[in-house]
């Protein structure tokens, strides 16, 4: 079975990290979900306590298939400050092992080193990053090399969808997106 970590921080993006959780795991993808302090319960950006199943600290590259960052900027702030949150990404990338970010999660990535030419993110976070290798061609979705990444809430399912593809399988992904009726995900996912 797959394995994938979604580290989230007190302000995540609740949208963002409730539908790759969801739809990985309806793929029959294992999905660990870490905090990066030990609290079991961690607050998003709008209120809503998601329970998490173990401590970052717990978590080891070898043991992952991919990690996945949700956005929001203050959930993501803490992912780019957080030491084991670099090292993992930086671990990963070092493997050749597939990194995720959605909406502001591209940053974390950037500060790790790891986010290769081409990407996406929430419109302006681009200038915290930088300009150059940015597609704000309103893809969903943007792949190069082992990095995926993607713009933000409304994209979150078809971003999720995209992971099943690349983890799965077309076959997987085909079925799970008509079943939940996203057919409006384009069509590389």
């Amino acid at each position: 079975m797959k394995t994938v970590l979604v580290p989230i921080a007190k302000g995540f993006e609740e949208i963002e990290a409730v539908s790759i959780i969801d739809v990985l795991r309806r793929a029959h993808i294992d999905v660990v979900v870490a905090s990066l302090d030990g609290s079991a319960l961690i607050v998003g950006a709008n209120g809503i306590t998601i329970e998490t199943d173990t401590n970052i600290h717990n978590i080891h590259a070898d043991i992952l298939d991919m990690i996945v960052l949700p956005g929001g900027w203050d959930g993501t702030n803490a992912l780019a400050e957080d030491a084991n949150v670099q090292r993992l990404l930086k671990e990963m990338d070092a493997k050749g092992k597939y990194i995720a970010a959605i909406c502001a999660a591209p940053f974390a990535l950037h500060k790790a080193g790891v986010l290769k030419e081409k990407f996406t993110c929430y419109p302006s976070v681009e200038e915290h990053i930088r300009i150059e290798g940015y597609q704000d061609d309103r893809a969903m979705v943007v792949e190069d090399g082992n990095v995926m990444t993607s713009r933000g809430p409304g994209t979150a399912i078809c971003f999720a969808l995209a992971i099943v593809k690349k983890l799965k399988g077309e076959e997987a992904c085909k079925t799970l997106k008509e079943g939940l009726l996203a057919t409006y995900c384009d069509a590389s996912v």
